[in-house]
């Protein structure tokens, strides 16, 4: 799959959402998106940082992006079904959504941890992830061809010590796209997975690994082949699969 050549309208007329799309693998998956043919819709806590991906988009000749702000720490019902909401009244339509926000605490012991840190790193890791596509799910079986893309992580995977709250919220991003693709099979036109990014040059690994040489990994920009792939009609037919990269 990192060998798939996207056809350079592989998104044309679609509408994408990407959380987390102001910085690192969100701002790429946006970017590229966009390049594709996309109007994409960014999703994000900090304005300036969408700003200035909307300006990133519309500088490479791309269909003019949408800013969403909302802040997956607090939001409720209500809140994502009024973000749905806004979708259908601006943009009509809703073609896939890339889940990429993320909140990561200091990596420590289990016994360490409070119940504060494991529910924040529940609502924006896994909870959001549940709310956003219940709520976007009318929009999306309209769709001729509609995909939703969770990320996961290796941890959530492979569980390993100190990874708590994080790695338990991925474990269940997964368990959720396993479900949620089995009881949308009677809409061909949706399929649900995750993908698994590994090892990469973004903010996350930097505060993860804050002595690794950043040259020896990967640029984000290299895992992009496989999101077009997923996002994109090529893999109409695959879901509730786990891709790693």
């Amino acid at each position: 799959m990192k060998d798939y050549q996207a056809s350079p309208d592989l998104l044309q007329g679609r509408v994408i959402l990407v959380t987390g799309a102001g910085r690192g693998i969100g701002r790429c998956a946006a970017l590229a998106f966009a390049a594709h043919g996309a109007t994409v819709i960014l999703h994000g806590r900090n304005v300036a940082k969408l700003e200035a991906v909307y300006d990133e988009i519309e500088a490479a000749g791309g269909p003019q992006a949408a800013i969403f702000p909302l802040d997956l720490f607090s939001a409720e019902d209500k809140d994502y079904d009024a973000f749905a909401g806004g979708i259908r009244g601006q943009l009509g339509r809703l073609d896939g959504i890339l889940h990429n926000a993320a909140h990561l605490e200091t990596l420590h012991t289990l016994e360490s941890h409070s119940l504060e840190q494991w529910q924040a790193s529940m609502r924006v890791n896994l909870l959001a992830p549940f709310a956003l596509t219940r709520a976007c799910l009318p929009l999306l079986k309209a769709a001729p061809d509609a995909s939703v893309v969770m990320t996961s992580e290796t941890h959530g995977h492979a569980p390993a010590a100190y990874w708590g709250s994080f790695a338990v919220s991925k474990a269940g991003v997964e368990t959720l796209v396993k479900l949620w693709a089995q009881e949308l099979e009677l809409y061909p036109n949706l399929r649900l997975n995750a993908i698994i990014p590994g090892p990469v040059q973004s903010p996350q690994r930097a505060w993860t690994h804050p002595g690794e040489a950043k040259e020896s990994l990967p640029a984000a920009e290299s895992l992009m082949p496989q999101y077009l792939y997923l996002m994109g009609s090529d893999s109409r037919g695959v879901s509730g699969q786990i891709v790693a990269c």
